[in-house]
């Protein structure tokens, strides 16, 4: 079995991940450029999952700092100027993290939801089946009744003001794993004066459900995992499987398509055991 060539993966991931000074994110022109560039990306670095991040782009390859006036976190007001103007999508999508997804691979995200007719009854089907909690039905229902609202005014329209803390963030983040809500803005609302602002994502973005119609499955799942590949250049399948919450039969299925289309090949890491899968360049 063939190795990876760790030099030549190092450099890959030095311009996937901006790890170089020279090619850094330095404004908002430049964040849009490297999201549309990737596919997807975090906002933040997540601990134990290997995926570029717009906080690693513009600061390096070290720890999101609490320091509130690290020049970091320019990118918080990045990407919340961008929320309006539909120049991506963001939302809690992958691993329940903030993602930041283009308007290209959007809709190959939206083509494995189970969104499939309208709007005023996909989520309907969905809790009956168990796959909604009440509280993320009520605010469902609520986003679709009243239009677009702030954290706060929603949970007290949505009746979950007696609702722990946890339970509505939960359900927060299960509408926009599943492509149903997304923020669209900020309000200065609440103690912090900080909030986002929520609407229905099928009202905020109808085009994204026709580009999403004629996309299969499979090639949804092809199109996501050979982007992952080109980002981070190598991997295992189970690292593929953490990132999408796939069951690892369809993961091995996908990735075996890629490598008959010799996008991806089986190797050997030369540090690390186990099978990994890498890009054919690498190897």
């Amino acid at each position: 079995m063939p190795s990876i060539n760790l030099d030549t993966l190092k450099a890959h991931r030095a311009r996937t991940f901006c790890l170089l000074q020279s090619n850094r994110v330095s404004n908002p022109a430049g964040a849009l450029n490297y999201v549309n560039a990737r596919g997807f990306i975090f906002f933040w670095p997540i601990s134990g999952i290997d995926l570029p991040s717009l906080w690693t782009a513009v600061a390096g390859e070290r720890s999101v700092s609490d320091n509130h006036d690290d020049p970091g976190h320019v990118t918080w007001g990045w990407k919340d100027a961008a929320l309006s103007k539909k120049i991506w999508y963001y939302g809690k999508i992958l691993h329940r993290k903030a993602t930041i997804i283009s308007l290209e691979i959007a809709p190959y995200f939206y083509a494995l939801t189970e969104n499939y007719g309208s709007p005023e009854e996909d989520y309907l089907l969905a809790y009956e089946e168990g796959r909604l909690t009440q509280a993320a039905k009520q605010i469902y229902e609520t986003l679709l009744d009243k239009g677009t609202l702030d954290t706060i005014s929603l949970r007290k329209e949505a009746r979950l003001l007696n609702a722990k803390e946890s339970a509505f963030n939960r359900a927060l983040e299960d509408l926009q794993k599943d492509f149903k809500i997304l923020p669209v803005g900020i309000a200065e609302v609440g103690a912090w004066k900080y909030a986002y602002r929520y609407d229905i994502t099928a009202r905020h973005m109808p085009e994204l459900l026709e580009q999403a119609r004629p996309i299969g499955e499979a090639e949804a799942r092809q199109k996501l995992v050979g982007s992952y590949f080109a980002s981070v250049g190598a991997a295992q399948l189970r690292d593929v499987t953490r990132l999408f919450g796939w069951p690892p039969e369809l993961v091995k299925r996908t990735v075996d398509k890629l490598a008959q289309k010799n996008v991806l090949a089986e190797a050997d890491h030369p540090r690390k055991t186990g099978v990994w899968m890498a890009l054919t360049e690498l190897i």
